[in-house]
Protein backbone atom coordinates (compact mmCIF):
# COMPACT_ATOMS: atom_id res chain seq x y z
CA UNK A 1 0.00 0.00 0.00
CA UNK A 2 2.05 2.71 -1.47
CA UNK A 3 -0.49 5.54 -1.81
CA UNK A 4 0.45 9.10 -1.23
CA UNK A 5 0.59 10.66 2.27
CA UNK A 6 -1.95 13.82 1.83
CA UNK A 7 -4.37 11.11 -0.48
CA UNK A 8 -4.82 8.54 2.55
CA UNK A 9 -5.28 11.80 4.87
CA UNK A 10 -7.90 12.93 3.33
CA UNK A 11 -9.27 10.06 2.62
CA UNK A 12 -8.98 9.65 6.41
CA UNK A 13 -10.85 12.79 7.66
CA UNK A 14 -13.61 11.84 4.88
CA UNK A 15 -14.59 8.67 6.69
CA UNK A 16 -14.14 10.46 10.37
CA UNK A 17 -16.63 12.65 9.21
CA UNK A 18 -19.20 10.19 8.02
CA UNK A 19 -18.65 8.48 11.09
CA UNK A 20 -17.74 10.38 14.15
CA UNK A 21 -15.72 7.93 16.61
CA UNK A 22 -13.74 9.27 19.70
CA UNK A 23 -9.84 10.29 19.50
CA UNK A 24 -9.04 7.55 20.93
CA UNK A 25 -10.65 5.22 18.73
CA UNK A 26 -9.15 7.07 15.55
CA UNK A 27 -5.72 6.47 17.24
CA UNK A 28 -6.07 2.63 17.88
CA UNK A 29 -7.78 2.61 13.78
CA UNK A 30 -4.58 4.43 12.71
CA UNK A 31 -2.60 1.63 14.34
CA UNK A 32 -4.46 -0.94 12.77
CA UNK A 33 -4.40 0.69 9.24
CA UNK A 34 -0.46 1.14 9.93
CA UNK A 35 0.05 -2.74 9.96
CA UNK A 36 -2.69 -3.09 7.34
CA UNK A 37 -0.48 -0.84 5.35
CA UNK A 38 2.66 -3.33 6.00
CA UNK A 39 1.39 -6.42 5.25
CA UNK A 40 -0.45 -5.18 2.42
CA UNK A 41 3.19 -5.42 0.79
CA UNK A 42 3.66 -9.01 1.05
CA UNK A 43 0.00 -10.06 0.57
CA UNK A 44 -3.24 -8.99 -0.67
CA UNK A 45 -5.62 -8.51 2.31
CA UNK A 46 -7.48 -5.60 0.86
CA UNK A 47 -8.04 -4.90 -3.80
CA UNK A 48 -5.58 -3.35 -4.80
CA UNK A 49 -8.04 -0.75 -6.20
CA UNK A 50 -8.76 0.16 -2.85
CA UNK A 51 -6.05 1.15 -1.12
CA UNK A 52 -6.25 4.91 -1.73
CA UNK A 53 -9.94 4.78 -0.13
CA UNK A 54 -9.35 2.20 3.13
CA UNK A 55 -10.87 4.54 5.24
CA UNK A 56 -13.92 5.19 3.25
CA UNK A 57 -14.33 2.35 1.54
CA UNK A 58 -13.01 -0.14 4.75
CA UNK A 59 -12.71 1.38 7.80
CA UNK A 60 -16.54 3.61 7.77
CA UNK A 61 -18.08 0.93 5.92
CA UNK A 62 -17.09 -1.74 9.27
CA UNK A 63 -18.11 1.11 11.69
CA UNK A 64 -21.62 1.44 10.03
CA UNK A 65 -22.76 -1.26 12.11
CA UNK A 66 -22.22 -0.18 15.32
CA UNK A 67 -24.67 2.19 15.27
CA UNK A 68 -27.50 -0.60 14.50
CA UNK A 69 -26.10 -2.75 17.53
CA UNK A 70 -25.27 0.40 20.00
CA UNK A 71 -25.75 -2.00 23.04
CA UNK A 72 -23.91 -5.03 21.68
CA UNK A 73 -20.61 -6.00 23.52
CA UNK A 74 -19.72 -9.43 22.13
CA UNK A 75 -19.80 -9.52 18.78
CA UNK A 76 -18.37 -12.73 16.17
CA UNK A 77 -17.12 -11.79 12.81
CA UNK A 78 -17.14 -15.04 10.41
CA UNK A 79 -14.32 -14.57 8.17
CA UNK A 80 -12.60 -11.89 9.16
CA UNK A 81 -9.32 -11.68 6.17
CA UNK A 82 -8.15 -8.09 6.48
CA UNK A 83 -10.25 -7.05 9.66
CA UNK A 84 -13.60 -5.59 8.44
CA UNK A 85 -15.83 -5.09 9.95
CA UNK A 86 -14.54 -7.15 13.04
CA UNK A 87 -11.19 -5.57 13.94
CA UNK A 88 -12.59 -2.06 12.92
CA UNK A 89 -15.69 -2.64 15.67
CA UNK A 90 -12.80 -3.84 18.45
CA UNK A 91 -11.24 -0.57 18.06
CA UNK A 92 -14.45 1.20 18.42
CA UNK A 93 -15.76 -1.24 21.36
CA UNK A 94 -11.62 -0.76 22.98
CA UNK A 95 -13.34 1.60 26.02
CA UNK A 96 -16.50 -0.46 26.82
CA UNK A 97 -16.39 -2.68 29.49
CA UNK A 98 -16.90 -6.19 29.47
CA UNK A 99 -16.69 -5.59 24.97
CA UNK A 100 -14.86 -8.40 23.12
CA UNK A 101 -14.80 -9.44 19.45
CA UNK A 102 -14.19 -12.88 18.06
CA UNK A 103 -12.51 -12.59 14.95
CA UNK A 104 -12.73 -16.34 12.78
CA UNK A 105 -10.42 -16.70 10.34
CA UNK A 106 -9.49 -20.17 8.21
CA UNK A 107 -6.09 -18.69 6.93
CA UNK A 108 -3.26 -18.68 9.14
CA UNK A 109 -1.03 -16.12 7.51
CA UNK A 110 -4.49 -13.49 7.85
CA UNK A 111 -4.53 -14.70 11.54
CA UNK A 112 -1.24 -14.06 12.24
CA UNK A 113 -1.64 -10.46 10.64
CA UNK A 114 -4.96 -10.27 12.66
CA UNK A 115 -3.07 -10.96 15.64
CA UNK A 116 -0.36 -8.56 15.31
CA UNK A 117 -2.80 -5.73 14.10
CA UNK A 118 -5.23 -6.14 17.08
CA UNK A 119 -2.27 -6.01 19.72
CA UNK A 120 -0.65 -2.98 17.58
CA UNK A 121 -4.04 -0.99 18.28
CA UNK A 122 -4.95 -2.44 21.64
CA UNK A 123 -8.20 -3.21 20.57
CA UNK A 124 -10.15 -6.27 22.36
CA UNK A 125 -10.12 -8.83 19.74
CA UNK A 126 -9.73 -12.65 20.12
CA UNK A 127 -8.40 -14.20 16.96
CA UNK A 128 -9.81 -17.55 15.82
CA UNK A 129 -7.81 -19.88 13.20
CA UNK A 130 -10.59 -21.95 12.04
CA UNK A 131 -13.25 -22.27 9.96
CA UNK A 132 -16.29 -20.49 10.45
CA UNK A 133 -18.37 -24.11 10.43
CA UNK A 134 -15.95 -25.34 13.21
CA UNK A 135 -16.28 -22.30 15.26
CA UNK A 136 -19.70 -22.36 15.69
CA UNK A 137 -19.62 -25.75 17.09
CA UNK A 138 -17.90 -24.04 20.16
CA UNK A 139 -18.79 -20.33 20.51
CA UNK A 140 -18.74 -17.96 23.62
CA UNK A 141 -21.67 -18.42 25.85
CA UNK A 142 -22.93 -14.83 24.50
CA UNK A 143 -23.05 -13.48 21.24
CA UNK A 144 -24.84 -10.28 20.95
CA UNK A 145 -24.15 -9.74 17.10
CA UNK A 146 -22.87 -11.80 14.01
CA UNK A 147 -21.26 -9.93 11.17
CA UNK A 148 -19.89 -10.65 7.79
CA UNK A 149 -18.75 -9.02 4.93
CA UNK A 150 -17.90 -10.45 1.27
CA UNK A 151 -17.89 -14.24 3.16
CA UNK A 152 -20.64 -16.06 1.06
CA UNK A 153 -23.82 -15.38 -0.56
CA UNK A 154 -26.79 -15.17 1.81
CA UNK A 155 -28.30 -18.58 2.16
CA UNK A 156 -24.60 -20.39 3.18
CA UNK A 157 -23.84 -17.24 5.32
CA UNK A 158 -27.45 -18.03 6.83
CA UNK A 159 -26.46 -21.88 7.15
CA UNK A 160 -22.61 -20.65 8.89
CA UNK A 161 -24.33 -18.35 11.05
CA UNK A 162 -27.38 -20.32 12.44
CA UNK A 163 -25.63 -21.49 15.52
CA UNK A 164 -25.72 -17.81 16.49
CA UNK A 165 -28.76 -16.36 15.06
CA UNK A 166 -30.37 -19.45 16.96
CA UNK A 167 -29.44 -18.64 20.61
CA UNK A 168 -30.72 -14.75 19.80
CA UNK A 169 -27.64 -13.13 18.12
CA UNK A 170 -28.72 -10.72 15.62
CA UNK A 171 -26.86 -10.57 11.74
CA UNK A 172 -25.81 -7.72 10.73
CA UNK A 173 -24.42 -8.33 7.23
CA UNK A 174 -23.03 -6.18 4.34
CA UNK A 175 -24.05 -6.88 0.98
CA UNK A 176 -23.86 -5.42 -2.36
CA UNK A 177 -25.88 -4.72 -5.34
CA UNK A 178 -27.22 -8.03 -5.74
CA UNK A 179 -29.29 -8.26 -1.98
CA UNK A 180 -32.50 -8.77 -3.43
CA UNK A 181 -31.30 -11.51 -5.44
CA UNK A 182 -29.94 -13.12 -2.59
CA UNK A 183 -32.94 -12.53 -0.19
CA UNK A 184 -35.12 -14.41 -2.52
CA UNK A 185 -32.98 -17.53 -2.64
CA UNK A 186 -32.57 -17.53 0.62
CA UNK A 187 -36.18 -17.34 1.67
CA UNK A 188 -36.43 -20.37 -0.40
CA UNK A 189 -34.96 -21.83 2.41
CA UNK A 190 -35.17 -20.03 5.22
CA UNK A 191 -37.96 -18.38 7.12
CA UNK A 192 -35.94 -15.07 8.44
CA UNK A 193 -37.11 -11.50 9.83
CA UNK A 194 -35.20 -9.23 8.14
CA UNK A 195 -34.62 -5.38 7.35
CA UNK A 196 -32.67 -3.72 5.10
CA UNK A 197 -30.84 -0.73 6.09
CA UNK A 198 -29.08 1.60 3.25
CA UNK A 199 -25.12 1.86 3.43
CA UNK A 200 -23.53 5.19 4.65
CA UNK A 201 -20.49 4.41 2.49
CA UNK A 202 -21.88 2.97 -0.90
CA UNK A 203 -25.17 3.54 -2.18
CA UNK A 204 -25.76 0.70 -4.31
CA UNK A 205 -24.91 -1.31 -1.02
CA UNK A 206 -27.41 -2.86 2.26
CA UNK A 207 -27.13 -3.96 5.34
CA UNK A 208 -28.74 -7.08 5.86
CA UNK A 209 -30.37 -7.06 9.63
CA UNK A 210 -31.62 -10.07 10.54
CA UNK A 211 -33.50 -10.96 13.80
CA UNK A 212 -34.68 -14.32 13.16
CA UNK A 213 -34.00 -17.40 11.04
CA UNK A 214 -35.55 -20.87 10.80
CA UNK A 215 -35.04 -23.65 8.14
CA UNK A 216 -37.92 -24.28 6.08
CA UNK A 217 -39.58 -27.58 6.46
CA UNK A 218 -40.27 -29.02 3.10
CA UNK A 219 -42.80 -31.82 2.78
CA UNK A 220 -41.86 -34.80 2.18
CA UNK A 221 -43.66 -36.56 -1.13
Amino acid sequence: MAEPAADLAADRAKALALISVSRETSTRLDRFIAVLQTWQQRMNLIGSSTEATVWTRHVADSLQLLALAPEAQIWVDLGSGAGFPGLAIACALADVPGAEVHLVERSTKKAAFLREAAEAAGAPAIVHAERAEDFVKHPPARVDVVTARAVAPLPELLALAFPLLKRGARGLFLKGQDVDTELTEAAKCWNIAVTLAESQTDPKARIVILDRAEPRRHKQN
